[in-house]
């Protein structure tokens, strides 16, 4: 029988998805079989499983940290945000609607059965799922038909430990605050408490971690220390996209509205030859940029108006005259295009947008997204390169015939005339080493390449000591109940 535990939060962005990375990790070097577990995520930065469905992009890196391959029932409900409104709804990994946020409530009494189903499912043949929560049980407005953090554990029948972020300040109302508004049952559901992203002598907050625990009862897991490595691990939240100093050669990267799938700039961001600069709303694309990437989207049409709003255009055109090289991946190859259709009112009204126009290729999206692990070949080189497919629409037109990958003799991608000009479908192809490497030699700005799996393998590792150096693992497992 498997045993469970629920890493909640006193806010967003706490570092719950890190926390459960590095606890199935320590768990899995423990020797105990592990799983994770998050029953409602809010993210547009999306993994494809093995069994043909969607996850959130954390549950897929802690899947990786328990040395399992991600399964849809590692995240049964995810909410992928179209505009600020409304967002796209995926069960247990295909898209089932898409609402308004006021009418999201109305639809959760039917998605808790399946989110049980899921759970159960997932901790059949396992020692322990690591489950996280989503925002904060603070939240009370939202307790009623919560499946996302008290309302899951109660159903579940899993204890909670309620996590605080030191750095933004405010931890101790954050803990105790949380107690003091939440019904006595959800409280009565915490049995332990733990601060983190500590910067400093840790103990400076001996006192603040006794004070909580006599204002609370809770048992003290510990603080633990910011986690200077996490960068080089793949973010799920765009709060968490950041520019990286490193090698001569530089990256840029417009910060799109609705940038989804961001997680291929993470290669990029760890190769220390390489420079990524994150673009912000207000603010130019640099002239000095080696390569521009326009990553995905999760609304493209929205996005690609937002990018003409900010002058971006201009900027990608000065790019070009100048020599420059641009690599669109899913929504941003589309953009590059001459045109983009949407006959069914996908991303809103039915109609059709004219593109950048740097690709002779024309886009029609059409309802059924394609979702798929794929494995392909770099034309130029024979270079293998695998990653996921993710994305409404199929582009065409004379530019597409200068495919540059191969899918089992599936041409994909397209080219301007010049070479410098190049879009595909194939998200996490920066992360084969041998493509990352010919690619930047290609395009004229040879830089050193590391080991990216390596790289990710050795940081969770690094991770997982971290945890076990911190937090008090051996209590944190005793806490964890059979469900």
């Amino acid at each position: 029988m498997a045993r469970a535990i629920m890493i909640q939060g006193a806010g967003s962005n706490v570092g719950k998805s890190m926390l459960v990375a590095g606890i199935a990790r320590a768990a899995r070097n423990r020797g105990l079989s592990v799983a994770p577990f998050k029953p409602q995520n809010m993210s547009n930065n999306a993994a494809v499983t093995e069994d043909g469905g969607e996850i959130g992009r954390a549950q897929a890196l802690q899947a990786r940290a328990c040395g399992r391959a991600p399964r849809v029932d590692m995240n049964p409900v995810l909410l992928k945000p179209e505009t600020d409104q409304g967002a796209q709804v995926v069960v247990q990994g295909q898209r089932l609607t898409t609402v308004r946020a006021r009418d999201y409530a109305a639809l959760k009494p039917q998605l808790m059965p399946r989110v049980l189903d899921s759970f159960r499912r997932l901790a059949t043949g396992c020692d322990l799922v690591v489950v996280e929560g989503a925002g904060s049980p603070a939240e009370i407005n939202l307790r009623t038909g919560d499946i996302a953090n008290m309302g899951f554990a109660e159903a579940a029948g899993v204890p909670v430990v309620l996590v605080g972020d030191i750095d933004r300040g405010g931890v101790i109302a954050q803990l105790v605050g949380t107690k003091a508004v939440l019904p006595s049952d959800d409280a009565a559901r915490i049995t332990g408490f733990a601060v983190n992203k500590f910067r400093g002598d840790l103990s400076l907050f001996d006192s603040g971690m006794a004070e909580i625990a006599r204002r609370t009862g809770w048992s003290s897991l510990g603080v633990v220390p910011w986690f200077a490595q996490a960068w080089k691990l793949p973010a799920e939240d765009v709060m968490d996209i950041a520019s990286r100093k490193g090698g001569a050669v530089k990256v840029v990267v417009p910060r799109l509205n609705r940038i989804a799938n961001f997680d291929d700039l993470d290669p990029l961001s760890v190769s220390s030859g390489v420079s990524v600069e994150i673009v912000p709303e207000g603010r130019p694309l640099p002239l000095d940029a080696d390569l521009i990437v326009l990553p995905g989207s999760k609304s493209t049409i929205a996005d690609l108006a937002h990018f003409r709003a900010q002058g971006w255009d201009i900027d990608l055109a000065a790019h070009l005259r100048r020599g420059g090289h641009v690599l669109g991946i899913c929504g941003g190859y589309q953009m590059l295009g001459r045109r983009i259709s949407d006959p069914d009112g996908l991303e809103g009204p039915p109609g059709a947008v004219e593109g950048l126009g740097h690709l002779d290729v024309e886009t029609v999206l059409h309802p059924r997204k394609r979702l798929a692990l794929s494995a392909a070949h770099y034309r130029p080189t024979g270079d293998p390169v695998s990653g996921y497919e993710i994305h409404l629409g199929q582009t065409t037109g004379p530019d597409a015939e200068r495919a540059w990958l191969d899918f089992d003799g599936r041409p994909e991608g397209a080219a301007s005339a010049n070479g410098r000009v190049m879009g595909c479908y194939l998200h996490g192809l920066f992360a084969a080493d041998a493509f990352r490497q010919a690619y930047l030699d290609r395009i004229g700005h040879p830089a050193p390449v590391e080991d990216y799996d390596a790289t990710v393998e050795t940081t969770l590792d690094a991770l997982a000591a971290h945890i076990e150096t911190y937090l008090d693992m051996d209590r944190l497992l005793a806490l964890a109940e059979e469900v």
